[in-house]
């Protein structure tokens, strides 16, 4: 193998590698043979592709321009006399963000991030082929950051749905957007981590993290398994920089689509509620507080009168079991309560100290979260 490096634009330079079979044999006195038949892209068509995952969906993935309208600076008071006209007042000021989304029905209802479309007064889409959607929004869920906008149309493509639930660490993840307005682009990576939750993004988390580039553009569009199916809509990312440095998260579709159906047809997600906050138990903190209870939910606060203070929990008890789920983090409550919806019967086993007890507390409906 000869590897040599080349100059290019100034301050730049790429490496030529030539295999020893692409030169003429030694001594042969054959001038280098230029090869100008088909043998090259016969030789490119045995090599690894994901271009079929990606034609599944890319069709499916929008970018989607929100458009807010900001009043322009106040008129100065001025005194008024016969015949003195003041001019008009500034004239208002407008932004657009940008991100993605992902077509879930030929109808048109796209599903998106809040905070893509936060505020804005006009909503449209792009659509992979170029045509132009104005969109209408028909609810956003605070609680997981998601939002569905519907367009005036028919026969739109969709994008194959995927079981999130089957994704593994170390699976091949594309990401699917339009990252900083350039257009429609792909990313890959892989799986890095399932289930991440108690990171501060949004109040229900269980996302999918992936080293899959996601910048800023991509929030709400697709993240993709090697199928073409998809397993998330990718939300976050943490950085240091505003750009992608491979830790980026997404929402799985199990949950995503759940939303998505409860805002199509309700116009929000209505969830159960019992009015208490609290930490995950580790080892470190049952160690430091002497917790008899190894895995659990540790009671930091209990809202006065809530559900969970009529049932008698207090600050310091150790939730292990909601019905007949263990919990073990903060997001295990969470889902066992929010899932149940309002005005359900939980049972609740927690540990106060060294004594075990068993106590039922009926949900409210969950409250929007403070902005």
């Amino acid at each position: 193998m000869i590897a040599a490096v080349i100059g290019g634009a100034a301050g730049s330079a790429f490496t030529l590698v030539l295999a020893p079979s692409w030169l003429a044999p030694s001594g042969s006195g054959a001038p280098p043979h230029h090869d100008t038949g088909d043998a090259l892209p016969h030789v490119g068509a045995d090599l690894p592709t994901f271009a079929r995952a990606v034609s599944r969906v890319a069709p499916a993935v929008v970018s989607i321009f929100a458009t807010q309208t900001e009043p322009g600076p106040p008129r100065p008071t001025l005194p008024s006399y016969p015949g003195l006209q003041h001019g008009p007042p500034g004239a208002a000021a407008s932004r657009t963000g940008l991100g993605s989304g992902v077509i879930l029905s030929p109808d048109g209802f796209i599903l998106t991030n809040r905070h893509v479309v936060q505020d804005a007064d006009r909503i449209h889409a792009v659509l992979a082929d170029g045509r132009s959607l104005e969109l209408a929004l028909v609810g956003v869920d605070a609680d997981t950051d998601l939002a569905v906008l519907k367009a005036d149309a028919q026969g739109l493509p969709t994008a194959p749905i995927g079981d999130s639930r089957a994704l593994r660490v170390g699976d091949l993840a594309l990401a699917i957007g339009n990252p900083f307005g350039v257009g429609q682009t792909v990313t890959m990576g892989i799986v890095g981590a399932t289930g991440r939750g108690e990171l501060g993004i949004t109040d229900i988390e269980s996302f999918i993290q992936t080293d899959a580039a996601i910048n800023p553009g991509n929030s709400g569009g697709a993240l993709v398994n090697a199928r073409g199916e998809l397993v998330g809509i990718n939300t976050a990312i943490f950085t240091e920089t505003g750009t992608a440095q491979g830790v980026g998260f997404a929402i799985p579709a199990e949950i995503a689509i759940d939303v998505a159906d409860a805002l199509a047809s309700q116009g929000q997600v209505t969830r159960g509620w019992i009015g208490l906050s609290g930490r995950s138990v580790t080892p470190e903190l049952a160690e430091t507080f002497g917790l008899r209870a190894g895995h659990g939910v540790l009671v930091a606060s209990i809202l006065r009168d809530g559900p969970a203070e009529q049932a008698g929990l207090r600050p310091g008890d150790v939730v292990t079991r909601i019905d007949d789920r263990d919990v073990a983090t903060v997001q295990d409550l969470l889902d066992a309560v929010a899932g149940a919806g309002p005005h359900a019967a939980l049972s609740l086993e927690l540990w106060r100290g060294s004594e075990r007890i068993v106590t039922r507390a009926t949900t409210d409906t969950r409250p929007p979260p403070a902005e």
